[in-house]
């Protein structure tokens, strides 16, 4: 896989791990302020959420790096006429 690929595939993972973090810890005020979403989180943790999402979406991106390098899944052969 080159660096292109790798690039692409954490890109991907990050965003993916990232959306399935994002409801983790959250609770909503029990008295908005006028003009807030009663829905808006009071604490959203943004930067551990994405400082989490980089440490397993590196992880999952070597994973995946690691499996086409040493022959566990061949994606050339998707890709091959049958």
């Amino acid at each position: 896989m080159d660096w292109f690929g790798i690039l692409v595939v954490f890109v991907v993972t990050w965003w993916m791990v990232f959306l399935v973090t994002l409801p983790f810890g959250v609770t909503t005020p029990c008295a908005p302020e006028p003009g807030h979403a009663p829905s808006a989180p009071e604490n959203p943790r943004l930067w551990i959420k994405a400082g989490f999402t980089t440490l397993a979406a590196g992880a999952l991106t070597g994973l995946a790096a690691a499996a086409v390098a040493y022959d566990v899944v061949d994606v050339r052969a998707w890709f091959e006429p049958r």
